[in-house]
C-alpha cells in the first residue's frame, strides 16, 4: 500500500551528501552588478493596498484576483508555476525516450516500459482486478491472528514518495517503514510509524463537528462503493466494519500537534521491548515477515560508534513514533474481530492503487478524496499523471536525466555561493544574540560550521536495479517499486550510514532540513523561476530562494532542531536560561500564529506550525543579511519606483502567492504543519528592516511593537 505523505520526523532525521561550507570568513562583495531584470512579477501587485494595511496583498493582490485554479488542481501559486515548467521539461524527457531505442535494462527502458504501461488503460480495464487476485486470496484465507500479523509485517514498506510530499506522514499500511542513523549514534536502525487510516488525518475521525461528521458519512458511502465495485459481499456491512477499526486506529493516533516536535514523538525500544510494551503481537514474526533483519549479534556492536550506556551487546534498536500508537494499534490487532482486519486489508489494497486499476474505480477515488474533500472538480490528464508516478516510482533514475538536460554546472554554483553567504549571515547573528551564553553560542556556532549543504542532484546517484519493471503490468509495476526501494532501504542496516544518500528527487519543487544529520537538500526543480531566475537582481534572488535557503538553514535551531548538536545527537546544548528565552519567543510565534483565522470557525493551530513559522522567521532575516552583506555598503538601483529593499521583500510574499479551494485549505490547516502561503508572506511584520523599507508605522494594521517582534535568531 501506497505511502502518501512526508513526516516531520523524517525530514528531521534524514541525512544529504556535500562538503560543509567554511563561514569563518566574511564572503566578498558580489562585483556591482550589470543592469538585470527586477525579478519580480510587478503586474502581480496591488498598489491600491498599502503594504502596513495587507502586505501579501500589496505584494499579490491582483494576481489573487485573477488566478484560476484549474479545474484538474486543489490550489495554484508560485510552486506550482514552477511544477509546471517542470513537467513541461519532463514531458520532453519522456518523449524523448519513447522515441529512441534504448538499451534493455537501462533506466531508459525501465521508464519507457513503466509510462507505456501505465498509459495503456484499455488494458489496465481489461485486466480489471485479476493483478490484485492474490493478494485478496491471502487476505480472504487468514485463518488466526498469527496469519494477520504475517500479513501485516510483509505489508509494512517504505516509499519513496514518502520523501518527496510536502505533508506529514500517513500510509494505509497498519505500519510505515524508513531507515535512517537512530537519534542517539550513529547506527543505521528501522524506524517503525503508525498508519492504517483513509481519511487525511485522526481528527476526521474523532471531531465532533458536524462538517466532519457528514464526511464520515460519505466516507462510509464511499467504502461501500469501492467494496461492491470490486465485487465483494455484503459491502455496506463489510464497510461498517472497516469505518469502526479505523475510528478505533485513530484514537490511538496522538495528534499531529502533539508529535508536530520530532524529540517528544521519537522513541527508541530495543527488538525485546516489543514484546512487554507493546505485547499483543508476535514482533518477531512480524519483523520476519517485514524482512527486517536480526541483528542481534555482539559483532554488529561497536561501542565506539555509540554514546556511552545507549546498547550493549546482543540488543537491536528500533525507531518508534510514536510509542503509544505503535501500543494501541497492536492492541488493536489482538482485540479486533479477524473479520474486521480482513475487510479492511482487502479495501486498502484496493484504494491505495486505483490509479493503475480500471478507471471505474479510479474515477470513484477521485471523485471522494479530491472532490469531495478538496473541492477539485477535474482529474489531472492521464499524461501528468503518468509523469507524477514516474517519479514516485523510479524517481532517481528520472531525476538523472532531469538535471543532465536542465540544470547547468553554473547555476549550481550560484546557489552554493547563496548558500554560502546567508550561513554566514546566520552566523553573525548567533554571534549578536545579547541573551545568549557563550557556552551556548559556541554549541550553536559549531553546529552551523559543520552544516551540509547539496545543491542540485547527489554526487552518486542510488542503484534502482532492485526496482523490476514489466511491459504491460501497471499494477505489478506499481507493487515492484514500491519493494524494490524497500529492499533497497533494509540493505543499509548493519552498515554506516551512507552521507552521500538523497531522500528527495532532483525534479522536485521542495526543499528539506535534516537536523539530526546536520543537513540540507535543495532539488534541482525548485532553482528556477519564480524562485530563482540566474539573469534576476539580488534583491528578488535573496527575497524568492534566498529565504527558502535561510529557511531550511533555520530548522537545525527550530524549536525541534535545537534540541539536537552538531554531531546529530539529541542532547540539551542549551544553558537553562537560553533555552527559556528561546522557548518564550517560540510561544510568542505559536500566539501570532493561532491569531490567524482563515475560516471564522477554523483558526490557524501554531503549535503544530512552530518549526516552519520559525524557519521562516529567521530564514527571512538571514537571507535579508545576506543580500545586505553581498551588496557591500552600496544600494541596488531603484525600479519602477521600487528600492532593492521593497524588491526584496516583495519577491518573499510573492514566492508565497497561493489559491487554494476551501476543502483543501481546511485539510491544510487541520493536519499540516506548514502555514497557507498568505499567511507565509506576513512573515514580514517580524523583521525590523520591512517596517523601514514601507515606511510602516503604528496604527496600521500589521505593525507590530518592536518588543512583540519574534526574534528567535
Amino acid at each position: 500500500m501506497r505511502i502518501i505523505r512526508k513526516p516531520r520526523l523524517l525530514t528531521a532525521l534524514l541525512l544529504a551528501a556535500a562538503a560543509p561550507l567554511a563561514i569563518s570568513a566574511a564572503p566578498a562583495p558580489v562585483a556591482t552588478p550589470a543592469p538585470t531584470p527586477a525579478g519580480i512579477d510587478e503586474t502581480a501587485m496591488d498598489p491600491a493596498v498599502k503594504p502596513g494595511t495587507e502586505f501579501y496583498l500589496y505584494s499579490a493582490g491582483a494576481w489573487v484576483s485573477r488566478a484560476q485554479i484549474p479545474a484538474d488542481r486543489s490550489s495554484v501559486g508560485a510552486h506550482t508555476v514552477a511544477a509546471d515548467k517542470t513537467e513541461q521539461q519532463q514531458t520532453a524527457l519522456i518523449r524523448k525516450i519513447l522515441a529512441s531505442q534504448p538499451a534493455a535494462g537501462s533506466d531508459e527502458a525501465r521508464i519507457r516500459d513503466y509510462w507505456r504501461a501505465f498509459m495503456d488503460t484499455a488494458a489496465i480495464d481489461k485486466a480489471g482486478l485479476t493483478p490484485l487476485k492474490p493478494d485478496l486470496a491471502r487476505y480472504a484465507a487468514i485463518a488466526d491472528k498469527a496469519q494477520l500479523v504475517r500479513v501485516l509485517g510483509d505489508q509494512t514498506e517504505s516509499d519513496l514518495d514518502l520523501f518527496n510530499n510536502n505533508n506529514d506522514m500517513a500510509t494505509e499500511n497498519l505500519f510505515g517503514l524508513f531507515i535512517t542513523k537512530a537519534l542517539k549514534s550513529n547506527e543505521v536502525v528501522p524506524y517503525i510509524f503508525q498508519g492504517g487510516l483513509g481519511l487525511p488525518d485522526r481528527e476526521y475521525y474523532v471531531s465532533a463537528e458536524p462538517r466532519m461528521a457528514t464526511i464520515r458519512r460519505q466516507y462510509r458511502k464511499y467504502v461501500a462503493d469501492l467494496l461492491r465495485l470490486s465485487g465483494l459481499s455484503e459491502p455496506e456491512a463489510r464497510a461498517a466494519r472497516i469505518v469502526d477499526l479505523e475510528t478505533k486506529i485513530a484514537a490511538a493516533h496522538p495528534s499531529k500537534a502533539d508529535v508536530a516536535d520530532f524529540t517528544q514523538g521519537g522513541t527508541l525500544w530495543t527488538r525485546a521491548d516489543f514484546a512487554s510494551k507493546a505485547p499483543s503481537i508476535d514482533w518477531n514474526a512480524f519483523f520476519t515477515a517485514a524482512r527486517i533483519p536480526d541483528l542481534r549479534t555482539d559483532e554488529i556492536y561497536n561501542p565506539s560508534k555509540h554514546v556511552k550506556g545507549w546498547r550493549g551487546p546482543g540488543e537491536q534498536y528500533f525507531g518508534v513514533y510514536s510509542p503509544t500508537a505503535i501500543t494501541g494499534l497492536a492492541a488493536l490487532v489482538a482485540s479486533e474481530p479477524l473479520d474486521a482486519w480482513k475487510d479492511w486489508l482487502a479495501f486498502h489494497r484496493i484504494n491505495a492503487q486505483t490509479e493503475v486499476l480500471p478507471a471505474k474505480f479510479d474515477a470513484l477515488h477521485f471523485a471522494f478524496f479530491d472532490t469531495t474533500l478538496s473541492g477539485t472538480p477535474q482529474q489531472r490528464p492521464r499524461e501528468k499523471r503518468a509523469l507524477a508516478a514516474v517519479n514516485a516510482d523510479l524517481g532517481m533514475a528520472f531525476g538523472k536525466l532531469y538535471v543532465a538536460a536542465y540544470f547547468p554546472p553554473s547555476a549550481k554554483a550560484q546557489v552554493e555561493d547563496m548558500a554560502t553567504r546567508i550561513r554566514h549571515a546566520f552566523a553573525r547573528r548567533i554571534d549578536a544574540l545579547d541573551w545568549m551564553a557563550p557556552a551556548t553560542r559556541k554549541e550553536a556556532r559549531a553546529k552551523l560550521e559543520g552544516m551540509v549543504v547539496a545543491v542540485g542532484y547527489p554526487d552518486t546517484w542510488p542503484d534502482s536495479s532492485k526496482i523490476v519493471i514489466k511491459p504491460g503490468q501497471a499494477y505489478a509495476n506499481r507493487m515492484a517499486a514500491i519493494r524494490g526501494f524497500t529492499l533497497q532501504q533494509l540493505s543499509k542496516l548493519g552498515k554506516p550510514q551512507d552521507r552521500a544518500e538523497w531522500w528527495m528527487v532532483p525534479q522536485l519543487v521542495n526543499a528539506v532540513n535534516l537536523p539530526v544529520q546536520n543537513a540540507l537538500n535543495f532539488p534541482a526543480a525548485i532553482l528556477q523561476k519564480p524562485f530563482f531566475d540566474p539573469a534576476a537582481d539580488l534583491a528578488s534572488n535573496y527575497g524568492a530562494i534566498g529565504a527558502v535557503i535561510g529557511h531550511e538553514i533555520s530548522h537545525s535551531f527550530d524549536s525541534s532542531g535545537a534540541a539536537v548538536d552538531g554531531n546529530g545527537l539529541l542532547r540539551n546544548w542549551w544553558t537553562a536560561e537560553d533555552l527559556a528565552h528561546f522557548d518564550a519567543q517560540s510561544q510568542a510565534l505559536v500566539a501570532q500564529y493561532d491569531g490567524y483565522a482563515p475560516f471564522p470557525d477554523l483558526h490557524l493551530n501554531g503549535k503544530l506550525e512552530l518549526g516552519e513559522n520559525g524557519a521562516d522567521v529567521a530564514g527571512l532575516a538571514a537571507s535579508y543579511d545576506a543580500y545586505r552583506e553581498a551588496l557591500g555598503g552600496k544600494e541596488l538601483p531603484v525600479v519602477d519606483g521600487l528600492t532593492g529593499d521593497q524588491r526584496f521583500f516583495i519577491a518573499f510574499a510573492q514566492s508565497w502567492a497561493t489559491k487554494t479551494r476551501d476543502g483543501a485549505l481546511r485539510r491544510q490547516v487541520i493536519g499540516n504543519a506548514h502555514a497557507p502561503g498568505q499567511y507565509r508572506a506576513l512573515t514580514v511584520r517580524n523583521i525590523d528592516a520591512w517596517y523601514k523599507a514601507f515606511d510602516v508605522k503604528p496604527g496600521d494594521a500589521m505593525y507590530l511593537d518592536p518588543a512583540k517582534r519574534v526574534r528567535l535568531w
